[in-house]
């Protein structure tokens, strides 16, 4: 039985990528700040539940630990957890001041280092280890300067910055842990609670549709890819 670890999965694509996974027979394990809805989307899909907060050390350990002493292993690991701040009263501006810029950075680029980290001593123990990183064609230097892309048209300052600090993340590690096959994803313009609104409050693709290459990632086998950016179509440039 593969296990597989997915960052804020409670809602949205982390969600809907646990129902895939779930439907590939992988024990998953739901990681989600708030116990409540994690327990209930566990509960829901028919996985497991572990609190776990990408950007508390503790949080993170505790998370862990509690996985390795469950005797499930881990084999997959996705570090699907990632947020936007909107500035106050403007629905898709973003907000740039310190402490938001701080935040963003903090959940979105160094909460993958504090996961993965952590999750190294058992993904090493896997005979199949994978890490999927979720990222953004707004973190590809291609893709926004590319006037075919979207990506070229939208302005993402600080969202932007930080998932291509993502992708020198994902390079890296794949060749830090060359046991460990470790690839970012675009997903997609994807309907969710980015940025803090309610449901749908971000455009874009139903979360269900979005998380199959995600899942596609987290799926592959031992001859897989490592070091790559994938989206839909196949590999999408730096």
């Amino acid at each position: 039985m593969t296990t597989t670890l997915i960052t804020g999965a409670n809602k949205g694509l982390g969600k809907e990528t646990a129902r895939l996974l779930v439907d590939a027979h992988h024990t998953v394990w739901i990681g989600a700040r708030d116990e409540v809805r994690g327990r209930a989307t566990a509960e829901e899909l028919g996985a497991r539940f572990v609190r776990l907060d990408v950007t508390d050390d503790a949080s993170v350990a505790a998370a862990l630990a509690t996985i390795a002493d469950s005797g499930t292993g881990l084999d997959v690991l996705v570090n699907n957890a990632g947020i936007a701040r909107r500035a106050s009263g403007a629905s898709m501006s973003e907000a740039l001041d310190g402490p938001s810029v701080l935040e963003v950075f903090d959940t979105n680029a160094v909460g993958i280092v504090r996961v993965t980290e952590a999750a190294l001593p058992l993904l090493q123990q896997s005979d199949n280890p994978v890490v999927v990183n979720v990222s953004s064609a707004l973190g590809s230097f291609w893709a926004t300067h590319e006037p075919s892309r979207p990506a070229s048209r939208f302005v993402a300052i600080a969202y932007g910055a930080s998932k291509a600090a993502v992708s020198m993340l994902t390079v890296q590690y794949a060749r830090a842990c060359p046991r460990v096959k470790v690839n970012a994803v675009e997903p997609g313009i994807t309907a969710t609670e980015l940025g803090g609104g309610g449901p749908g409050s971000h455009p874009g693709r139903p979360a269900a549709l979005s998380a199959r290459v995600v899942a596609r990632l987290a799926l592959i086998g031992a001859d897989g890819p490592t070091g790559t950016f994938q989206e839909d179509d196949g590999e999408l440039g730096w």
